[in-house]
């Protein structure tokens, strides 16, 4: 799924944790997501774009996360946090809109109100997963 990329990944999600994780979602999940979780469960990779790092969770823990709703932050309400840049800013679909859902950068000290977008879908934003930012 990510051949020729920069991916430091683990075994892929059994089946019951994806299969949890898509009962705890809400509805419209991306299948592309789901499939990246089913090779990697979890694992590290450079962005092209800002916020240059994605530290990918292990479904088990987005799944958890859902559960206890983000952790009891209320400010997370509307996000589904499956990452971060591993400094300071989770990755996560914005599920206040419609579907599909955008892909955003969360602040973890400002919370929900540093929503920033990232990519439209997860789709746009999986292409450039293990991708390098072009030097300057």
């Amino acid at each position: 799924m990510l051949e020729g990329r920069d991916w430091v990944g683990v075994n892929g999600a059994a089946q019951e944790v994806l299969s949890r994780l898509q009962v705890v979602a809400p509805n419209g999940l991306p299948q592309r997501y789901l499939d990246l979780l089913a090779f990697s469960d979890g694992g590290e990779g450079p962005l092209p774009i800002q916020p240059y790092n994605l530290c990918l969770d292990a479904a088990a823990t987005v799944a958890d996360a859902i559960e206890s709703e983000n952790h009891g932050q209320a400010d997370l309400q509307g996000f589904l946090i499956f990452g971060s840049n591993g400094g300071g800013e989770y990755i996560a679909f914005d599920t206040r809109d419609v579907l599909p859902w955008p892909v955003v950068t969360i602040d973890m000290v400002a919370g929900g109100s540093s929503a920033e977008a990232i990519a439209p879908d997860f789709d746009v934003f999986l292409d450039q997963i293990g991708v390098e930012a072009a030097s300057v």
